[in-house]
């Protein structure tokens, strides 16, 4: 799994050296999307990237976030396995492309009307090569509240987390959360600090999130399984001991490269992946 969760972030493509979409289209040819229900009429659709939310009723479809461009026509094939109408609204939680790379996708062929903060959208306008049609039609500030499928959707901004246009979502009836990156169940996270994003930061807001759920609460991570609080807890956890471990070292007037020659306690290895390993997140926390 966690070899696989390499393919999840907008770096890992560089590193691959994919330089067309050709190769990149080769990459996702073996990907399945797959829809698990979550509760009532919201589900957790897994490929490759960010996990994708959706509210599926009779108001229609409400999308969380829509993974990499390519992946686009199987994310709409599975869509119309749950409902037989087009998505209403997507909802970007942040920039990256493996949250936002589908979006022109919808917009251009379903005439889906895109959501985000207004730091999405600058980000992602700034792009090269950018296409309008990828960019958020309705931005906001603090956060946006919708009406739908019985439910009250409650989306909301936490700054400088993973990035600083970072969006939560809550279904207040069914009581299901959606992260965004603010949550990579069982894994280092990543934590975009050229994007506004920061390890104080990040740790502010998932304790933000942890005072607004209860241990009912179905937390959809950004990546990974489907979570719940005590989950979001431990994660929390390790991201506080590991910071005070790090930032220790470096007090003492440890280099970063003395930092990584020792590396963390052992207990930490099974949250490595190829993504973010324990070189990475070691650097992410002495920086």
């Amino acid at each position: 799994m966690k070899k696989l969760l390499s393919t999840l972030l907008p770096a890992a493509l560089i590193s691959l050296g994919l330089t067309s979409v050709s190769q990149a289209e080769d990459r996702f040819a073996n990907v399945e999307v797959k829809a698990q229900q979550v509760a009532g009429s919201i589900y957790m659709l897994v490929g490759s990237g960010g996990n994708i939310g959706v509210s599926a009723g009779s108001d229609g479809l409400l999308m969380i976030d829509d993974q990499y461009a390519p992946l686009a026509q199987k994310i709409a094939k599975t869509l119309s396995e749950l409902s037989d109408k087009s998505p209403n609204y997507i909802i970007n939680t942040h920039y990256h492309g493996d949250h936002t790379g589908s979006n022109a996708f919808f917009k251009e062929n379903k005439g889906t009307t895109i959501f985000a903060h207004e730091n999405v959208r600058l980000r992602l306008a700034s792009g090269k090569d950018v296409n309008s049609a990828s960019l958020p039609v309705v931005t906001y500030q603090d956060g946006i509240k919708f009406h739908l499928n019985s439910e009250t959707i409650h989306v909301f901004h936490l700054a400088e987390g993973h990035t600083d246009g970072d969006s939560v979502v809550w279904f207040e009836q069914s009581d299901v959360m959606h992260t965004g990156d603010l949550f990579f169940n069982g894994m280092f996270p990543y934590i975009d600090l050229g994007a506004g994003g920061s390890v104080k930061g990040y740790i502010q807001s998932v304790d933000t999130l942890l005072d607004k759920i209860n241990s009912n609460t179905k937390v959809i991570p950004g990546h990974g399984a489907l979570g719940n609080k005590a989950d979001l807890q431990k994660f929390v956890g390790m991201i506080k001991e590991t910071y005070a471990f790090v930032q220790a070292k470096k007090v003492a007037g440890m280099s970063e490269e003395q930092v990584l020659k020792d590396g963390l306690e052992s207990k930490w290895d099974n949250w490595a992946w190829a993504f973010i390993n324990e070189e990475r997140w070691i650097k992410t926390l002495y920086q």
